[in-house]
């Protein structure tokens, strides 16, 4: 038989998320409630309907895979058998608009099976393309409702960052994206290079794009990020390191409508400016092509140049070091030479949203075994950790604070112990009860306020044991 959505499912979903595009911020609701109002059942009918694909009634649906998959990243060790133990104990009616035979009152005689097998197949035949365009939907929707107060804050920034993921070592995925190699001996683990760009205040995540690191296809930050850009919100600023400061870069950025605050090398800075670099310069400059961006970039047009700023500032590291000299390129053309600094101070706020993917969600060792597999995995990963960013919004509305004062870690926890609960809740003022205790103690997930001056460490990378077996030359 087919069960009660969460929370009376139509009454809670569609009353507590239903007033679009205000229900973020005015209303309350649960992550599995979010999900529904974010991709309902029509979003996912239209998607087949334009890739004129046909899915007959069924337990396994494209929303119903997604959201088992969601729940196994969420979970501390999600499995397949946690995803299924997930649909066996209740979901809401709105993932079956028609239900099938097993779901239909009448049949109780036909059990969905608790085994994993259905729902393992499920996911292999859901298309990359359904997982991408959900993932898109879901971050659209909400970078659209967060706030942005403050000076520096208002703007709609994103800090964008480079990284590595291992992925499962087999044939066809170490074809893929090669291990890395030294003059000694070549590592056991296919590595892919990724780039993620997330949002400056709420810290909402761009589905990401990768690549091999090693290997005749190997791919350059650079260019992963230009692929991005595309899905960048319209007229935004990305801030990047010097890693990405380089003129493909600003030129790309500028090309798309978008604004660019990049971080210089000293020899670079030194190039653009002409002359030696000092505390206090703000230049009006013309950046263009140098004959090796054109050697490596043959497509850029004759007359390709960027029109911006260097800013040089002495700035006084956090850990006590010694002052340095900053060097940032900026089409921020008419804001104050120390809030385009300010803002680049804050880039440091994607390596702890990286720590977060790479730790909390596990993104650091993947599992699947195919190509494709591994597309879903990261995509997937990106809209558990936005629904989860979603929910600290909210608890940062309610409580007056920026939501990156709230932990990561301990939103996803709270969430994780109160939504078995909030979905077996026997009615919606049980399930109002509920999702009010639960938002209690996400507003309790505050990062503490340090008042003493921490040491400061070496930053250094310790790698994480993995026992494999072996492999013999014979």
């Amino acid at each position: 038989m087919l069960p009660d959505s969460p929370c009376g499912a139509g009454e809670a979903a569609s009353g507590r998320w239903a007033k679009l595009p205000d229900w973020l911020g005015t209303t309350q609701g649960d992550v599995l409630s979010l999900y529904l109002e974010l991709l309902p059942a029509e979003f996912f009918t239209k998607l087949r309907e334009q890739q004129q694909r046909r899915q007959n009634n069924r337990v396994y649906t494209d929303a119903v895979v997604i959201w088992l998959m969601l729940v196994q990243r969420l979970a501390d060790n999600g499995t397949l058998e946690t995803a299924v133990l997930e649909l066996l104990r209740v979901l809401p009616r709105e993932f079956w608009p028609r239900p099938c035979k097993l779901l239909q009152a009448g049949a109780e005689a036909l059990n969905v099976s608790s085994n994993t097998g259905s729902y393992n197949q499920a996911r292999q035949e859901l298309p990359l393309t359904i997982v991408e365009h959900s993932a898109d939907q879901l971050f659209r929707q909400l970078i659209e409702q967060v706030g942005r107060p403050g000076p520096v804050a208002s703007r709609k920034a994103f800090f964008v960052d480079g990284s590595t993921m291992h992925v499962p070592h087999n044939k066809a995925l170490a074809a893929k994206y090669p291990p890395g190699s030294n003059q000694y001996v070549k590592s056991h683990w296919p590595l892919l290079r990724i780039v993620v760009a997330h949002d400056l205040y709420s810290g909402l995540a761009l589905r990401p794009e990768w690549g091999a690191m090693y290997g005749k296809n190997a791919v350059s930050e650079q260019s992963l990020l230009e692929r991005a850009m595309d899905r960048l919100p319209n007229g935004c600023t990305f801030v990047g390191d010097a890693n990405f400061g380089v003129f493909s870069t600003a030129y790309a950025g500028t090309q798309r409508g978008h604004l660019v605050v990049l971080r210089l090398t000293m020899q670079r800075a030194r190039y653009l400016a002409k002359e030696e670099l000092r505390d206090g310069m703000d230049l009006r400059i013309q950046w263009a092509p140098s004959r090796y961006d054109r050697k490596s970039h043959p497509e850029l047009p004759a007359d390709a140049c960027v029109q911006g700023r260097l800013i040089v500032r002495r700035v006084q590291p956090s850990n006590g070091k010694e002052p340095f000299l900053l060097a940032v390129f900026t089409t921020l053309l008419e804001d104050e030479a120390g809030v385009v600094i300010e803002l680049y101070g804050l880039r440091w706020n994607i390596e702890t949203d990286l720590r977060s993917l790479k730790d909390t969600l596990r993104l650091d060792q993947l599992t699947s075994t195919t190509e494709q597999m591994v597309a879903k995995e990261i995509d997937v990963a990106m809209m558990a950790y936005n629904l989860v960013r979603a929910v600290t919004w909210v608890a940062a509305q309610k409580a007056g604070l920026e939501p990156r004062q709230f932990s990561f870690t301990r939103v996803r926890n709270v969430i994780n112990a109160f939504a078995p609960m909030i979905a077996a809740a026997s009615d919606s003022k049980q399930a109002q009860q509920l999702f009010d205790k639960m938002m209690y103690y996400v507003g309790q997930a505050k990062l503490p306020r340090r008042t003493k001056k921490r040491p400061s460490y070496p930053r250094e990378v310790w790698p994480k044991p993995k026992k494999y077996r072996n492999h013999k030359k014979v």
